[in-house]
């Protein structure tokens, strides 16, 4: 059960920073970067590693930059232990 939960939170979370961009270059509403932080934190942060190197955005904020990749590994240890 813990596989397709991450491939979904993975999938939702590259969505939104796709469809964050989008929003931000129609300088239309916008996602929260808590809500984009929040995905990544509740697992979806190899999705939104790969959404912010595929549509450049958030790559130039530090939080982002630091806590994304942060996210990546603690998630990466966590699978490794539930699925042992």
């Amino acid at each position: 059960m813990v596989i397709p939960y991450y491939i979904v939170v993975n999938i939702i979370a590259f969505a939104m920073y796709g469809a964050d961009k989008y929003f931000a270059k129609k300088d239309m509403w916008r996602i929260s970067e808590k809500a984009l932080l929040g995905i990544a934190a509740i697992g979806g942060a190899f999705g939104a590693f790969l959404g912010m190197e595929t549509f450049r955005h958030k790559t130039k904020h530090a939080k982002f930059t630091v806590f994304v990749p942060v996210l990546m590994a603690v998630h990466l240890g966590l699978l490794v232990y539930l699925l042992e």
